[in-house]
């Protein structure tokens, strides 16, 4: 067909493209350039991929929902294993047994599940936003345990119904953590406001996948039934790659925000460095996501004004040195713990910074135990003197050079945060909700907005 191009039309950065050309009598006519077999894969597309794929989700969006899909399919052919164990204890298939009890254990088992998911999110509930990344594997560990439990419950008919309560408990937190750091890992991957439409995507990718574990669960199951070593074999293999793709699908994550371990090692990085500033990527691939972060002192962010006073004369101490932050912070060396005051007004910039000064009061106090050998740290005169402040067990000087320290490279890290793709406007550094209004010459008893 003949005429004049008068629009042209692609949906997306896809492959689809129409020409609209205007021909003699001044008709429109549209035609479709689009190549082939872009219908079928724009189809899957659609189905199983948010719309404006790639624009619309995070960089490492495709890399981790491949290792997710890997880890969904094992645990869903361990879990089939663990379903035939426990339909077997409970007495399916033996004329002894009776429905009466089998529903006890039922009942039972979800019971426990119950309580222990409400008793996991009063406890946890908070640090799920922090951690996810941890939480997250953390979850799919103790998943394969509780199914472990599950196909040995069985072994033991008088504890059987003790330990298929434990593995229910187990698998309620898992319900709680994978639930709560998916929601969390959503956020991060949803560029467009999208969320609702990446969580669906997500939901329909682990339908897919466990529709086929369920299939290939199907053709195994009379393979491997009453095949003890059979069985434990595929156990073994299947947990294996699943805790190896949970593993990979974590550490493909690279988060933009601050939480405290990648705060930790931002600051270890820039003072060693003589400020350098990592970038997301590297950060996030130093992040621990199996034990916490390991510190000599411990951050208590959102602390109560009593873990730092005892008397008047410490508050206008305090008061004269953090005049102009929203914050007060102190240390006890003796138990290893730093407390964070904030104040009713403080901001994200007051949190961030008051944990860099606790993690330089933590980094002198580590190396304090041990010779520095850090050319760059040896030159920076005022760190060296809260080592040695550190070393004489000088708080009061320790805590003066920190807050001098840190207000002298605060400007200049925030500025390559910014500079380097991290997000400043908001932190994951897990704040009690303890703020304060302080003044030792007294403040009016009103009503704090």
């Amino acid at each position: 067909m003949t005429g004049i191009i008068v629009c042209k039309e692609t949906y997306g950065t896809h492959s689809l493209k129409k020409d609209y050309l205007k021909s003699i009598d001044g008709a429109i006519h549209v035609v479709d350039r689009s190549e082939k077999l872009t219908s079928i894969s724009q189809f899957f597309r659609s189905v199983f991929l948010p719309q404006g794929y790639p624009e619309s989700v995070s960089d490492d969006y495709l890399q981790y929902q491949l290792w997710d899909t890997i880890q969904a399919f094992a645990s869903s052919i361990t879990g089939t294993l663990a379903t035939e164990a426990v339909l077997k204890g409970v007495g399916i298939g033996d004329e002894m047994a009776t429905p009466l009890a089998a529903t006890i254990t039922w009942i039972l088992k979800d019971g426990t599940g119950m309580l222990g998911r409400i008793l996991f999110a009063w406890c946890q509930g908070t640090s799920l936003d922090c951690d996810a990344k941890r939480w997250r594997l953390f979850a799919d560990i103790l998943n394969d345990c509780a199914i472990c439990l599950e196909i040995l419950a069985p072994l033991s008919k008088s504890y059987f119904r003790l330990i298929v309560c434990i593995a229910g408990l187990g698998k309620s937190i898992v319900g709680v953590a994978g639930g709560a750091t998916r929601a969390a890992l959503t956020q991060h991957q949803a560029r467009r406001n999208n969320m609702a439409d990446v969580s669906a995507k997500d939901g329909s990718q682990e339908t897919l996948v466990n529709l086929a574990a369920l299939i290939c669960g199907l053709l195994l199951m009379p393979v491997v039934s009453g095949n003890h070593g059979l069985v434990w074999s595929l156990f073994i293999f299947f947990t294996a790659l699943h805790l190896f793709a949970n593993y990979s699908a974590v550490t493909a994550v690279r988060m933009e925000t601050l939480n405290q371990a990648r705060l930790h090692i931002l600051v270890q990085h820039y003072l060693t460095s003589g400020g350098e500033m990592l970038a997301v990527n590297r950060a996030n691939s130093q992040e621990p996501v199996i034990w916490k972060t390991r510190r000599k002192m411990k951050i208590h962010l959102g602390a109560t004004l009593h873990k730092i006073i005892k008397r008047s004369e410490d508050l206008v101490t305090l008061q004269d040195l953090y005049r102009y932050s929203g914050y007060l912070l102190n240390f006890k060396l003796k138990s290893g713990d730093i407390f964070i005051v904030l104040k009713q007004s403080s901001s994200v910039v007051d949190h961030l910074k008051s944990c860099i000064q606790a993690e330089i009061i933590n980094m002198a106090v580590e190396c304090s135990s041990k010779k520095v050998q850090d050319q760059v740290l040896l030159n920076n005169s005022q760190f060296m003197t809260m080592v040695k402040a550190v070393n004489a067990e000088n708080s009061s000087l320790l805590l003066q050079e920190s807050v001098q320290l840190t207000s002298k490279l605060f400007p200049q890290f925030f500025s390559h945060l910014q500079q380097t793709g991290w997000v400043t406007s908001h932190v994951l550094l897990g704040a009690d909700e303890w703020r304060s209004e302080w003044d030792e010459m007294g403040i009016e008893d009103k009503k704090m907005d």
